[in-house]
């Protein structure tokens, strides 16, 4: 499988949608609202180190919303 790495291009993943950048940096932003994370960049990095963050943004989202 392959990816087309452009303007049109994204990925979806556990609600957010990855979408590569022409300077090989990475958009993440929440597929729909109401936006429960704001939309965030990363660096220059694997398709799965991207996946990694959006997995540890949602874990710390997650134990926050246990502590309250």
């Amino acid at each position: 499988m392959s990816f087309h790495f452009g303007h049109d291009a994204a990925i979806r993943y556990r609600g957010f949608l990855l979408v590569p950048q022409l300077n090989h940096t990475w958009l993440v932003r929440p597929e729909r609202s109401p936006m429960n994370f704001l939309p965030f960049r990363v660096e220059e990095c694997s398709l799965e180190a991207v996946k990694e963050q959006v997995d540890i943004l949602l874990l710390s989202g997650m134990t926050e919303k246990k502590a309250a």
